[in-house]
């Protein structure tokens, strides 16, 4: 196999992040890069190099011309106002899909108001695509109530006793038990009005079994599943199975996804993070397409809208990979997957509490390493994953000296 000495932007930074949170575990820093440099791939002695590059250099001697301060201070300006814009669309995502969905912009008004008092309603209304005089009708309209329309009034009625009755009853009741305890107390009102309002409010009745959920599918047409099941390869390189997990912390939850090669059970790529954005499996992606520069590789995934978003569907299109994905809602299409994601939980998460999302990538680091350099896998007869591809080599180098 081809050693590659370039080593990406992503896993650097990462290294180097790992290294800075996690020295104080160690005697010392180079004790801490001795110790995450091998798992990296690389010698520490690069790894020091990498750390000692990205400290600050001392700038007394790189005096700048005044033709440089204003193209500083333009560029200054710039970033404030793009940083700004970032802002605000940043607050306003969340409320884009829904509000675009029910054509409810009164769902950004409170949003507005909030940012106009820091930026102003001009450059605000700007961003959101809002007019401003829609921003100021309803500033009219919330000052003169009676000029709302009579569904609005009768909205404003029911929505304290919908809110009331949730509240009263544990949280727990959906649109109908709602709209059943209101007729019982003699207030008239469809079951779609109710269904609205609480849509509005963004109240739900609890539902029976796990709240967190890591897979959410795409309506948009996905690949075929190429794989159907049959998780077998006869050469490493030949099938990938990608899925992500959740990790419960004291700060929050972290995620965590994996690359496996089908043949020998390596994982070719992983990465941790807060959020459950597709950069964070492309990150995983991107790392197992540095590791092994693969081609014509089918990869496999469940239909989770990450994996079939169209940038992650681009990015292996570009890397010559083989898109498939399993039906919806049926783990077993993806089992193998699953199955990495068990050993993971059962061998690292659920035998200690873990208080932040750093010390749960610096022990999935470890478990990597340790899982495809030492864990004893039946499958390929009890030798660890990395060995069992060595073994694949070999025998192919074998074949080429008899013939």
């Amino acid at each position: 196999m081809t050693k590659h000495n370039r080593f990406p932007p992503e896993v650097r930074q990462r290294a180097i992040r790992m290294v800075l949170e996690n020295q104080n575990t160690y005697n010392s820093q180079w004790a801490a890069i001795c110790s995450i440099a091998p798992k990296i791939g690389c010698t520490p002695e690069t790894l020091r190099i990498w750390i000692r590059q990205q400290e600050p250099v001392d700038d007394e001697q790189n005096a700048l011309t005044a033709s440089e301060l204003q193209r500083l201070k333009e560029l200054e300006r710039e970033v404030r106002e793009l940083r700004r814009s970032n802002d605000i669309l940043r607050q306003a995502s969340a409320y884009f899909a829904q509000a675009e969905l029910d054509r409810h912009w009164k769902k950004l008004m409170p949003l507005l108001e909030n940012l106009s008092g820091e930026y102003g309603v001009g450059p605000v209304c700007h961003e959101l695509d809002i007019a401003p005089s829609t921003y100021y009708w309803h500033q009219q309209r919330r000052k003169y109530p009676e000029r709302r329309s009579s569904r609005d009034k009768r909205d404003a009625v029911l929505i304290p006793e919908i809110q009331r009755v949730y509240e009263e009853n544990y949280s727990v009741y959906g649109v109908r038990k709602v709209w059943r305890q209101l007729k019982r107390e003699g207030v008239g009102v469809a079951r779609c009005t109710i269904e609205r309002l609480m849509k509005t409010l963004q109240l739900r009745g609890v539902r029976r079994g796990k709240s967190v959920r890591t897979t959410r599918s795409s309506k948009a047409e996905t690949p075929q599943d190429r794989v159907n099941r049959q998780f077998v390869a006869e050469r490493p390189d030949s099938l990938w199975v990608a899925d992500f997990t959740y990790v419960s912390t004291w700060q929050g939850f972290a995620y965590v996804a994996f690359i496996i090669d089908v043949f020998a059970g390596v994982i070719v790529g992983w990465r941790v993070s807060s959020t459950m954005e597709t950069s964070f499996v492309l990150d995983a992606l991107e790392q197992a397409l540095w590791a092994r520069r693969p081609s014509g590789t089918i990869h496999h995934s469940d239909k989770g809208s990450q994996y079939v978003s169209l940038a992650y569907t681009q990015r292996l299109q570009d890397a010559e990979l083989l898109a498939s994905t399993g039906s919806t809602g049926d783990s077993y299409d993806n089992a193998m997957a699953e199955s990495i994601n068990g050993l993971y939980k059962a061998e690292v998460i659920h035998r200690q509490s873990w208080k932040t999302r750093q010390d749960v990538e610096l022990a999935t680091l470890k478990w990597v390493d340790w899982y495809n350099h030492h864990r004893l896998m039946e499958r390929t007869g009890y030798i660890p994953p990395v060995e069992a591809e060595k073994v694949y080599y070999a025998s192919l180098n074998n074949r080429e000296v008899a013939a």
